[in-house]
């Protein structure tokens, strides 16, 4: 089964984020992912979920999802997402 990454965020400083952005597909790439939703236009249905910029990375496993989540590259990253927005990030299994 294929591993993604699901993250929502609130950017909060364009400016200094724009570092993280030009980035990160770098670190993805390294560890085998690609996007298969980033940004773009989202629409509440139901729920209590009202999310902000919407990113989902497809790897091969879970495993590299994990991999990747845990890599000194994206570690280092952290610093810029967290300075730069607040958000959450999940590790899920499918197909």
């Amino acid at each position: 089964m294929r591993g993604y990454a699901i993250v929502n965020t609130e950017i909060t400083d364009p400016e200094g984020y724009a570092e993280f952005i030009e980035r990160i597909p770098d670190v993805i790439a390294t560890y085998g992912g690609k996007y298969v939703v980033r940004g773009g236009r989202t629409e509440y249905r139901y729920g209590d979920w009202q999310p902000g910029r919407v990113v989902v990375i497809e790897f091969g496993s879970f495993e590299e999802a994990r991999t990747f989540a845990d890599s000194p590259e994206f570690t280092e990253l952290r610093e810029i997402i967290d300075r730069t927005s607040t958000g959450r990030m999940i590790l899920a299994e499918g197909v």
